[in-house]
């Protein structure tokens, strides 16, 4: 089963083609990667995945849904988290979760989600005490507070010191382990090798490799997925 499916998916600003001609398609309850260097479409794909953006041309379907058109349907079965999430300085940590508890009909119960993600200690503290991983657990538990059967998370780890990094990357794994379907946007190379079941690589606008990790390491004849990156991005000038 799909939970996504993108085709032939154009967006233009002005003279940039910021996507050109995207399609892939995401199955239900695998962990999916967008990965190329910044400015490679992945976060304009993303925005027109969530209905922040509409497409000039193609067709975006998430759960069988147009988020351009059903978007507010869909925002109670899907969940991101984005590059430039932020909150007020002085919100607490549970103030966040309660609040963003009552934007679902459905969520799951905000003091489960707190204590899963480990923000239980944290609960008193203001949103602009924390250090830059507990930060993007709570965006992500924030993320996760509506129960989402698709949860999308753009350039989760950036910032983020190497320990908090992997500390992410397991809760990434959690998800996977409860069938929730994740898309996963990052332009590091080891982060989406290590974490995504299939990946496409994007490259000016374009999917220029889709797959398994392995399958696009084997076919570039590299050893590493960055490496197979800068193959396919050479050869696609």
């Amino acid at each position: 089963m799909e939970a996504i499916e993108v085709t032939d998916l154009h967006k233009t600003y002005g003279n940039t083609r910021a996507v050109d001609g995207v399609t892939f398609t995401v199955r239900a309850g695998e962990t999916f990667g967008l990965v190329g260097h910044n400015g490679a479409g992945k976060t304009t794909t993303v925005e027109c995945l969530i209905g922040l953006k509409r497409p000039d041309t193609g067709t975006v379907r998430v759960l069988g849904e147009d988020p351009a058109r059903r978007r507010q349907a869909l925002a109670q079965r899907i969940g991101a988290q984005l590059q430039e999430s932020s909150l007020p300085e002085r919100i607490k940590v549970a103030e966040a979760l309660r609040m963003f508890g009552t934007f679902y009909r459905k969520g799951a119960d905000w003091r489960q989600v707190m204590e899963r993600w480990s923000l239980g200690p944290l609960a008193r503290k203001a949103f602009g005490d924390l250090s830059g991983g507990q930060k993007q657990r709570l965006m992500l538990a924030l993320a996760l507070v509506g129960d989402p059967e698709v949860v999308v998370l753009d350039e989760l780890t950036t910032g983020l010191d190497p320990i908090a990094r992997r500390e992410t990357w397991r809760l990434v794994g959690d998800l996977k382990a409860v069938g929730t379907t994740v898309v996963l946007v990052s332009h590091y190379f080891d982060e989406t090798e290590a974490l995504c079941d299939r990946v496409a690589v994007f490259a000016r606008g374009r999917v220029v490799a889709m797959g398994t990790p392995d399958d696009i390491i084997a076919r570039t004849g590299t050893a590493s997925l960055e490496e197979a990156y800068f193959a396919l991005e050479g050869a696609d000038r």
